[in-house]
């Protein structure tokens, strides 16, 4: 009767879906990472170590490199089958995306090495620029704000700028924590890299906050407005005067 023909008129054309959403949590509906999404690591520091560790607990195969790929064995052992160890190019080729969490005066060098397995690579970069550590590249990041900087060292690649405000401490201990989750902002010129990217935030935990293109990512670089934890996404776009 006439409860066939709803149900019937709902699931067909565009009922499904709707159907489909109602049933689907919109956590699930929002993640824009894939599920199972191959990550590199470049540096496995203790940004390095915590964020990938966070990777592998949301279930994604990740290979953590380093100069020394040795040093690696007691963070690979410890996150299990999921973590694995490798060389910075053996990194570069297993990763759909990549994440870098070296030293920033080391960017120059790993770009121009790895210049032609980096192209068209998805790359989350936490870098920060500190003149006492990486030097004269530190004045160049002051000049014309880190992201543009990064891209310049890292041509051909879809970076993203994320991870860079907070302390490995304080990411180990808030990720996945109830609503508001911590705010991370991010920053990138391919709008795909970016979406993957905030997927990938989500994954580790924490709730991605897009600022705009990397010319923008000046504003959450070290002593930019955006640099520090926030209490939640609200208040980190007021401090970036971002639209709620």
């Amino acid at each position: 009767g006439s409860i066939d023909r709803r149900r019937r008129s709902l699931l067909g054309g565009g009922g499904l879906l709707a159907v489909l959403a109602a049933i689907q949590p919109p956590a699930a509906l929002a993640q824009s990472a894939p599920a199972k999404m191959r990550i590199g690591l470049i540096g496995a520091g203790r940004i390095g170590g915590t964020i990938g560790g966070l990777w592998v607990a949301a279930g994604h195969p990740v290979m953590f490199s380093s100069r020394d790929p040795a040093e690696l064995e007691a963070l690979v052992s410890r996150l299990g089958p999921l973590a694995r160890k490798g060389s910075v190019a053996e990194a570069i080729a297993f990763g759909e995306a990549l994440f870098f969490a070296v030293p920033y005066a080391a960017l120059p060098a790993l770009g121009k090495e790895h210049r032609e397995a980096l192209q068209g690579k998805i790359v989350l970069d936490a870098g920060n620029a500190v003149g006492s550590r990486d030097g004269p590249i530190a004045d160049e990041v002051e000049q014309n704000g880190i992201g543009i900087t990064s891209q310049k060292y890292l041509p051909g690649t879809r970076l993203v700028r994320a991870f860079n405000t907070i302390s490995y401490l304080i990411l180990a201990r808030e990720a996945n924590r109830p609503d508001p989750r911590l705010p991370i902002p991010i920053a990138g010129d391919d709008a795909a890299a970016v979406q993957v990217a905030g997927g990938l935030v989500r994954d580790a935990g924490f709730e991605p906050v897009v600022v705009g293109t990397l010319t923008e990512a000046r504003r959450f670089q070290r002593g930019g407005p955006g640099y520090g934890p926030a209490a939640d996404a609200a208040e980190l776009k007021r401090r970036l005067s971002l639209t709620p």
